[in-house]
């Protein structure tokens, strides 16, 4: 296709964070308005790890609109 392999990577570990964003186990709450993901959540940890976002951050925005 002619992607310069350092290009390649970097899309590789794009679509990889995707996936495993995919993967990621949200806890909705009892009033059906809130969620939380587990802080201890693989996927998330691999997530944060591939794009390189601070994971409490990205634990934080993932439940909340604003």
């Amino acid at each position: 296709v002619g992607v310069k392999e350092s290009h390649q990577m970097t899309i590789f570990r794009i679509i990889a964070a995707i996936l495993h964003l995919g993967n990621l186990e949200i806890q909705g709450e009892r009033d059906g308005e809130t969620c939380s993901v587990s802080s201890e959540d693989e996927h998330l940890s691999n997530f944060c790890g591939l794009l390189g976002v601070e994971h409490s951050q990205m634990q934080h925005w993932l439940c909340h609109r604003k």
